[in-house]
C-alpha cells in the first residue's frame, strides 16, 4: 500500500467528503449534503484512505465512525477547507471586481467636480474597493499611467502620449466666470471683443484649451489684457468672485463653485472642452480598472445627457 500510498493524488474533493461524512455520519447523508452521488462519496473516501494509507473510518448499525486516525487529520483538513474557501472567494471577489486599490490620477477640479459623484457611486456599489484620488501636472499623470504608477486617469484632450490608451470620456463647453458687479455680469453671452480692455484670468500657457484661446483672441485681433494666471479652475474662479477680471474657464469644472457671487456666462465662440479616461497602453486593464471605466461609461454618459439639457 506504501506505493499506492506515493502516488495517489489528494483532492479537495477528497477532503470535503471525508469532512462531510464526519459531520453526517454516513455516506448517504454526505453525499445529501454535497449534492454527489452516494457511490461518488464512496469513493471519494476511498481515494482519501488510499493517499493517507489507512482506513478512517469503521462502520457500526449503518454509521460510520471516524477511528483516532481520522480525528486527528479532521483539524488539519478544516483548516485546509477553510483556507480553500478563504481563496475561492478572495478570487471571487477579484473576478467581480468586489476588492483591491484603484489608484487615480486627474486634475483637482476634475476630481472636486464631476469625477467625485461618479467614484462615490462606485464605491458604494463596491464597498470592499478602496480608491486614491491624486492630482499632477498633465505631463506626470500620462506618465504615471503610461508606466503603471497609477491604474488610470483623465486628462484633458487631445492626447496623442504612445505609451496611453485613450477612451473620449467627457465634454464641456466654454464660460466667463465674473462677479455679479463686473459691469459684463447683465450680459447673456460675453463675445471676445467685450473682452477687450478687461483684466483677464486665465488657466496657465501650455494647455490645450490655453492655445485655443490665445488663437481666438488673436484671429479677432483683440489684445489679451491677462491679469492672473493660474493652474487651477477653482483658483480662477476664486479670484473672478473677487471681481479681479473674467476667468475664461471650462462650464462642468465651474460650476461647483457658482453661487451668488460668481456667474457663469457663455463664451463666444464656442470653445469645447474634452476629457479622456486614460490607461496604459503596455498591459491590458485590471478587472478592478475595467470595471471603474465601464462605471465611468455609463455614470458620465448621463451626466453628459443632463449637461446638454441645461445648455
Amino acid at each position: 500500500m506504501s506505493e499506492l500510498h506515493a502516488q495517489s493524488p489528494l483532492s479537495l474533493k477528497s477532503l470535503e467528503a471525508f469532512r462531510a461524512i464526519i459531520q453526517t455520519g454516513s455516506a448517504t447523508a454526505a453525499a445529501s449534503a454535497l449534492g454527489v452521488t452516494q457511490p461518488a462519496i464512496s469513493r471519494l473516501l476511498a481515494a482519501f484512505e488510499e493517499h493517507v494509507g489507512f482506513a478512517l473510518f469503521y462502520r457500526e448499525k449503518s454509521r460510520l465512525f471516524p477511528t483516532d486516525e481520522a480525528l486527528a487529520l479532521f483539524k488539519e483538513v478544516e483548516l485546509t477547507l477553510q483556507g480553500a474557501e478563504r481563496i475561492s472567494l478572495l478570487a471571487r471577489n477579484i473576478f467581480n471586481s468586489d476588492l483591491g486599490w484603484l489608484k487615480i490620477v486627474a486634475p483637482n477640479s476634475f476630481i472636486a467636480g464631476p469625477l467625485a459623484d461618479v467614484v462615490a457611486d462606485f464605491l458604494r456599489q463596491h464597498p470592499r474597493v478602496n480608491i486614491s484620488l491624486d492630482t499632477h501636472s498633465p505631463a506626470s499623470a500620462r506618465e504615471m499611467v503610461a508606466h503603471r504608477s497609477a491604474d488610470c486617469g483623465f486628462i484633458q484632450l487631445p492626447e496623442n502620449h504612445p505609451g496611453l490608451r485613450v477612451e473620449p470620456m467627457l465634454r464641456s463647453h466654454t464660460m466667463c466666470a465674473l462677479s455679479p458687479a463686473h459691469p459684463l455680469a447683465t450680459r447673456s453671452y460675453i463675445e471676445v471683443h467685450d473682452l477687450q480692455g478687461e483684466n483677464l484670468i486665465l488657466l496657465g500657457k501650455g494647455r490645450y484649451s490655453r492655445l485655443q484661446i490665445d488663437d481666438i483672441f488673436r484671429q479677432a485681433k483683440v489684445p489679451m489684457k491677462v491679469k492672473l494666471e493660474t493652474h487651477t479652475v477653482a483658483i480662477a474662479c476664486t479670484f473672478a468672485k473677487r471681481n479681479l477680471g473674467v476667468a475664461i474657464v471650462n462650464d462642468m469644472l465651474a460650476r461647483q463653485y457658482a453661487d451668488s457671487n460668481l456667474l457663469l456666462i457663455p463664451f463666444k465662440p464656442t470653445l469645447i472642452y474634452e476629457y479622456g479616461f486614460i490607461t496604459s497602453a503596455h498591459a491590458p486593464m485590471s478587472r478592478l480598472s475595467q470595471a471603474f471605466f465601464e462605471h465611468c461609461q455609463r455614470a458620465f454618459s448621463e451626466m453628459q445627457a443632463g449637461y446638454l439639457a441645461t445648455l
